[in-house]
């Protein structure tokens, strides 16, 4: 499943249960009663913009407020500590959204009610600033995904290449440093942004998208800003601020026991020790107690069936064929040894996965857009030109809504001199950065970039899908194979990823955030330079960030180890079979790797057959995909959450659904943070005074006569 994970994520970012939120609004219902229901909930909805009518919408110079910078760097740079342990440790990457705002509306109400209590405020808080700072967030933190600092840039270095199967030449590898990471995060980060401005009107206003993440982010920030709303905030910050408390407490009790390698809870052998062995172990972890709170339960659930189907069954199977179709003397890290079934096997999964999903949302962007044409029998409207027919009808919301959105024009000049400007320099300096990556090659990429960059944007309004990481990967094949290995295509078709996923990823941020400003009387220049500014937070925060934990943590990039960084790995061997084939594979991987691709395929298409109530009981194949890599541990943690989320939905579902992403991000921010001070500790040299670890018998009596002797 690629979406907003590893989209934003593996790779992925889970936003079903945001999609359910804008669901219940505009799924229709059957039967008189249902209809009834509906009818009232729609009044509802168009009174939305009625309960603010008293209140007077800022112009947007003062919605891009000083104190919403501030708030929102602070943020950021919490939020981007989570992202990059989440990167660096499985690659699942939850959406953080309500998160977000929940603490954006927290900070800054708190900051006015101090100063009205001295007299001093002068502006109130209002909601397009609170959806200022989500989005200022929410792109900051985003580029520790989007930067590649658990994929692609990180699969350059020689501790990945070291794990590779090709023989590491010095044109293949560029380790990281910050200066060039910096360089290179700012060149590509600002051009998705300008690829689509122009057609902002007619993905929100004339084709009506519905962008479920941009659409429940509203109704969340639109309900914080309502009296009841207010007073359920302020006891989800509550109950936030308590597992936050609890989460960090429990992630510093913790370091005590880890003073060496295989040390402490998070190696408990919760099964025994040879399931242990086999990495089904519950790790303690908070963080993925919490993302599994948020993540849907079918998501928790197909990844607990792929660490059974891969390290219960399959590889145990493979290992004892050691020495007949593989070499039984390679180590269990090398990639012509059973560790090639796991990295190749989840590759051939995960492509799959993305190729399907990649053609059924380019399908049904295709199909709408020919409706959408047919149906007006006109050309695309651009920026502020008029659409040739007006809507038959519009809702008192949408009268205002709309009347606001077209206020502030973005003019489609500043969007296409911005993107051939930055397109101009990033074509100039890339090279320099990485010689492997000719400019013609930028060239080439940006000229198609912004059609790739609409079809995403539009295919995720539909869907709430961001296929960035699948347009990476065929950056990867296409330029690494023209490049060629010669050439340092593994470099090139890496760094091309990069280029790819920054521009199609942010292209469809932005309508997102259009798409929350608009149902919050955002103005769209407001988006836009929150956008700009949350961005170029995070060209610094998320390098100096990885730079702390490069620098920090030993072994990082290591299977294994605390932060083994696994698609690092995947995304180089992706593009050293882009730029040298299937050579390298051990015996019977390939033809392993064609079985679950299709498979990938075929449940894919059963999945879609069989209808959205018989789809919840198919495991989805990405996230299957995972574990077969890096073990069932933290399935079994997310499984954990999932449990505690779903018992406490039986015994109080109002409670559950006001409070569970409350608790979750609580679980996540806590342990997230712990993350600062125990890297602070590693570079300062204070090490933990315990190691606590767990033997069998046999090996502990030895342990115990040597130390006897």
């Amino acid at each position: 499943m690629e979406n907003n994970g590893e989209d934003k994520m593996v790779e992925m970012s889970f936003n079903e249960k945001d999609r359910n939120i804008k669901r219940r609004v505009v799924e229709k219902r059957s039967g008189d009663n249902e209809m009834a229901e509906e009818e009232e909930e729609e009044s509802k909805e168009s009174s939305i913009e009625e309960i603010f009518s008293t209140k007077e919408v800022p112009p947007w110079q003062k919605q891009v407020t000083l104190r919403a910078l501030v708030v929102s760097f602070v943020l950021s740079i919490l939020f981007t500590f989570i992202v990059m342990k989440l990167n660096l440790t499985t690659g699942i990457i939850p959406s953080l959204n309500v998160s977000a705002g929940l603490l954006g509306f927290f900070f800054v109400k708190t900051w006015t009610k101090f100063l009205e209590k001295f007299g001093m405020l002068r502006q109130p808080f209002t909601r397009q600033e609170n959806t200022v700072i989500q989005t200022c967030v929410v792109a900051s933190s985003g580029i520790a995904f989007s930067g590649g600092f658990g994929s692609y840039l990180f699969g350059m270095s020689d501790v990945v290449a070291k794990q590779s199967s090709e023989t590491t030449n010095a044109h293949d590898i560029k380790n990281p440093a910050l200066g060039w990471m910096l360089g290179f995060i700012f060149v590509v980060s600002f051009l998705g942004l300008f690829s689509v401005v122009p057609l902002r009107k007619i993905m929100i206003i004339d084709f009506k998208l519905i962008y479920p993440s941009g659409t429940a982010t509203a109704h969340l920030i639109n309900s914080f800003h309502t009296p009841q709303g207010a007073k359920l905030a302020k006891k989800q910050v509550r109950t936030l601020g308590k597992f936050f408390s609890f989460s960090f407490i429990w992630g510093f009790f913790q370091w005590f026991f880890t003073a060496g390698d295989g040390c402490g809870f998070v190696n408990f052998p919760t099964f025994g020790l040879k399931a242990y062995e086999n990495r089904f172990y519950f790790d303690f972890s908070a963080t993925y107690v919490g993302v599994g709170m948020i993540c849907p339960h079918l998501i928790n659930i197909s990844l607990l069936v792929g660490a059974i189907l891969s390290w219960g069954i399959m590889w145990p199977l493979i290992d004892a064929r050691k020495g007949s179709w593989y070499s039984a003397d390679l180590s269990p890290s090398s990639l012509h040894g059973i560790q090639g079934y796991r990295v190749f096997i989840a590759i051939a999964m995960i492509l799959g996965d993305g190729l399907y999903n990649f053609l059924k949302v380019l399908t049904r962007t295709l199909l709408g857009l020919y409706h959408q044409l047919h149906k007006k029998d006109t050309v695309l409207p651009v920026s502020g030109r008029s659409s040739p027919e007006d809507p038959p009808s519009l809702s008192y919301d949408d009268e205002i809504r709309t009347q606001l959105f077209l206020k502030d024009q973005i003019p489609a000049w500043l969007a296409i001199a911005g993107y051939v400007t930055i397109g101009i320099i990033s074509a100039a300096i890339l090279p320099q950065i990485f010689p492997q990556l000719r400019w013609y090659y930028v060239v080439v990429m940006y000229i198609i970039a912004p059609p790739l960059a609409f079809c995403n944007a539009y295919g995720c309004g539909l869907t709430d899908w961001s296929l960035a990481s699948t347009y990476g990967k065929l950056a990867i094949f296409i330029i690494g194979a023209w490049a060629g290995a010669s050439h340092g295509g593994v470099i090139a078709g890496l760094a091309a990823c990069g280029v790819m996923m920054n521009i199609v990823s942010t292209a469809s941020d932005l309508m997102q955030d259009f798409k929350t400003g608009y149902m919050t009387l955002a103005s769209p220049r407001s988006m836009f330079l929150s956008q700009i500014i949350g961005t170029a937070m995070g060209c610094v925060i998320s390098p100096c960030v990885f730079w702390l934990f490069y620098k920090a943590f030993n072994g990082l990039g290591v299977p294994g180890s605390e932060y083994p960084a696994p698609y690092a790995l995947v995304y180089r061997n992706m593009s050293i079979l882009g730029v040298q084939g299937f050579s390298a594979l051990p015996k019977h991987c390939l033809t392993l790797c064609y079985v679950f691709f299709i498979a990938a395929i075929v449940i894919n298409g059963i999945r879609d057959a069989v209808g959205k109530k018989r789809a919840s009981y198919i495991p989805i194949p990405m996230a299957m995909a995972i574990p077969f890599y890096l073990g069932s541990y933290f399935a079994i943690d997310m499984c954990v959450g999932s449990l505690i989320l779903f018992v406490w939905q039986k015994v109080n579902k109002a409670k559950a659904e006001a409070f569970g992403p409350a608790v979750a991000s609580g679980l996540i921010c806590g342990d997230g943070i712990w993350t600062l001070p125990s890297s602070i500790l590693a570079l300062a040299g204070v090490n933990p005074p315990i190691c606590m670890k767990f033997l069998s018998r046999g090996t502990n009596v030895k342990v115990d006569t040597f130390l006897g002797s």
